[in-house]
């Protein structure tokens, strides 16, 4: 018993280890496979690495081993303005809140005098270009802390109409709502734009 653990701290200091004479069984490799059989088979890759960590795996972002996923470019409605014939809009505002939606039940007897300014544009304007314009007449809008709120003003499917607001505009300070364009915003031929000066 003596011989034999001696003979095995041998081995596992490095001694010479001498492999089974019988060789492997037919078909079969000193890994335990045959043709084609174990995945480590000895004329392929060892289960193990020793020089070093297998490589991190490779992260993907979308399907296919192709590459990162491409994202539409998003359309920009823009208009040939010098080839376009701009649209009438009427603009109502008021100073502290927005018109009541009784204002603009009877058609022709909308808010009037100094509330009205009719602005000619193009669907593709911004809500700070509107800004800009209703700034031009209207000092209360010239504050620096004044904000501007605008909503749309148009009949739903039973005729009723209704009012639908749409963005917030700073007077002097960049926001989110700057570069929403009419289009994008739904607006529609014949719509009233009412913008609270706030």
């Amino acid at each position: 018993m003596a011989t034999t653990l001696n003979r095995l701290s041998d081995d596992l200091r490095g001694g010479d280890v001498r492999p089974d004479r019988r060789g492997p069984p037919p078909g079969r490799d000193f890994f335990g496979g045959g043709p084609g059989g174990h995945p480590y088979r000895r004329d392929g890759p060892p289960p193990f690495r020793r020089d070093g960590p297998y490589p991190s795996p490779r992260v993907i972002d979308g399907p296919g081993p192709a590459g990162p996923s491409m994202k539409p470019p998003v359309e920009v409605f823009v208009v040939d303005r010098e080839k376009t014939c701009p649209l009438l809009i009427r603009v109502f505002i008021k100073p502290g809140s927005h018109h009541r939606l009784e204002d603009f039940a009877i058609r022709g007897k909308e808010p009037g005098g100094d509330a009205e300014i009719q602005i000619y544009t193009w669907m593709d304007a911004t809500l700070r270009e509107l800004s800009d314009l209703i700034k031009e007449v209207k000092p209360a809008a010239r504050m620096r802390s004044s904000r501007l709120s605008f909503a749309f003003v148009y009949p739903d499917k039973r005729g009723r109409n209704v009012m639908r607001q749409v963005g917030l505009v700073h007077s002097t300070r960049p926001g989110e709502d700057d570069n929403k364009a009419l289009k994008a915003l739904g607006f529609q031929t014949g719509d009233f734009v009412d913008v609270a000066i706030l």
